[in-house]
């Protein structure tokens, strides 16, 4: 291991702090999963809530999305935490995650993640545990260590420590609030809400330093490739490398990575690109500094882009796969042979939410086929 810093400590008489009862998988069913996949790598979704028009509808849509993930057989549905932007409406990710559980009865529904900074580890277990006891067995648990916001924003809201060391003890301590005792591994404060739910906890991460730490601590991996590419690749290879099942909190056995993509698939690969340039007037806007609602598609985004800016847009948004169902499964099996990626999660942005629906549909029909 890399660091002496991220471990929680565990006193070396102390017995198994779960009674001797191994968690269950943070993988769930995952086994299962890879039989029905394209060369064994399931397909999931990453959902931020894309507003159109307003929040509720941009719930209601996201809510009709997760039931149509649930149809089309995709593994999991993650919702991603994130404040003060403009074009999406997943803020309260523990609550949205809820109602997606509510809305589908067999896929497992997550968060892609918990900003950790913005909240107090034993409010997240109680959040967490509260809901897999009315869903159990289909709730993940992502954990990221930044923000996911500006900084204005983040102090705004209930700041918790994302250093390393702290970080691991959170994860511990939340690991021992779902276990069957329910209390905190470094506390003995209880947790009747989250008691015996075993909500697996996944580490979420776009550079080596957050990498590092989830192979240290012996936990899946999701990598934010969709949105920072820069050495994604580089962050895969330094949490194999660092992975170890010394880790008090160690739930697996071997490193599993899961890839994140951006996903657009149409009947044709020209309406695929038009509809592609919403997620590029996003990031476009993003960059600007002008955030806005999900744009309207445009013929090409050099209609409102610089060349200069069409150049950022196509390194920003590089790990993709977009066009016909065809071409996106050929994307897509090309970053999970150069990944060995365990796992794909894919993003879709789209200002009609039919044609987000659509995209993985079609999608799921073909990588769930028979090769």
């Amino acid at each position: 291991m890399t660091s002496e810093t991220t471990n929680p400590q565990t006193p070396a008489d102390t017995p198994d702090p779960d009674g001797g009862s191994a968690a269950p998988s943070p993988l769930g069913d995952y086994a299962q999963a890879a039989k029905r996949a394209r060369n064994g790598v399931p397909l999931s979704v990453l959902d931020l809530v894309g507003v159109s028009e307003d929040g509720r509808h941009a719930l209601s849509a996201s809510m009709e999305a997760a039931a149509a993930a649930e149809r089309a057989g995709y593994f999991r549905y993650w919702f991603a935490e994130h404040h003060n932007t403009e074009g999406v409406a997943s803020s309260a990710t523990s609550i949205i995650i809820a109602m997606a559980a509510r809305a589908t009865s067999t896929i497992r529904v997550g968060s892609g993640g918990i900003m950790l900074p913005n909240h107090a580890p034993l409010q997240v277990a109680e959040d967490f545990g509260t809901v897999a006891q009315i869903e159990p067995g289909r709730i993940d648990l992502g954990l990221g260590r930044a923000p996911g916001t500006d900084q204005m924003t983040s102090q705004l809201i209930n700041h918790f420590s994302p250093e390393p060391k702290l970080f691991a003890q959170a994860i511990y301590d939340m690991q021992g609030w779902f276990s069957g005792r329910g209390t905190g591994h470094s506390t003995p404060v209880r947790s009747v809400a989250s008691a015996g739910t075993d909500v697996p906890i996944w580490v979420l991460g776009s550079t080596v330093n957050g990498a590092s730490i989830a192979g240290q601590l012996g936990l899946p991996f999701s990598v934010a490739s969709h949105f920072q590419p820069e050495g994604f690749e580089e962050a895969i290879k330094t949490y194999r490398d660092t992975f170890s099942t010394e880790s008090p909190t160690a739930r697996i056995d071997a490193p599993h990575v899961m890839v994140a993509v951006n996903v657009l698939a149409a009947e044709n690969s020209e309406e695929a690109w038009r509809q592609f340039t919403t997620t590029q007037r996003m990031f476009l806007g993003i960059r600007r500094g002008r955030q806005t609602k999900l744009a309207k598609p445009l013929p090409d985004i050099s209609d409102v882009a610089t060349p200069m800016e069409v150049a950022m847009l196509d390194s920003v948004l590089r790990v993709r796969a977009v066009g016909t169902p065809d071409e996106v499964v050929a994307s897509l099996d090309e970053i999970a042979e150069r990944t060995g990626a365990d796992e794909i999660i894919t993003t879709t942005y789209a200002h009609d939410p039919a044609v987000r629906i659509r995209s993985m549909e079609l999608l799921a029909e073909r990588w769930n086929s028979p090769s």
